[in-house]
């Protein structure tokens, strides 16, 4: 059964840097194209951030130039380093498959005070 675990967030000033980590289990990371999703309160949740088998990477707009998305093999797990945050970024972010699974991990939070 597919678990992955997200940790990493918590308050931070607008503009300041975070490290999101997705520690993942009965799924091989380097085998799945791996994305960074997030949920506001209020709105649907979206993906900001996509890792392919082949290592290229996609982003949202509104996060493209801030956030990078990286992948550890030997750990099993995937990151998110986000950078220059604004409180437009304040959400839960969760890590999952692309395509999605059904199993999502409880996320992270993160919240970006102005």
């Amino acid at each position: 059964q597919v678990q992955l675990v997200e940790s990493g967030g918590g308050l931070v000033q607008t503009g300041g840097s975070l490290r999101l980590s997705c520690a993942a289990s009965g799924v091989i990371v380097r085998f799945k194209s791996m994305g960074w999703y997030r949920q506001a309160p209020g709105k649907q949740r979206e993906r900001v951030a996509l890792i392919t088998i082949g290592s290229a990477t996609n982003y949202a707009d509104s996060v493209k130039g801030r956030f990078t998305v990286s992948r550890d093999n030997a750990k099993n797990a995937v990151y998110l380093q986000m950078n220059s945050l604004k409180p437009e970024d304040t959400a839960v972010y969760y890590c999952n498959t692309e395509p999605t699974n059904s199993n999502w991990g409880q996320g992270t939070q993160v919240t970006v005070s102005s």
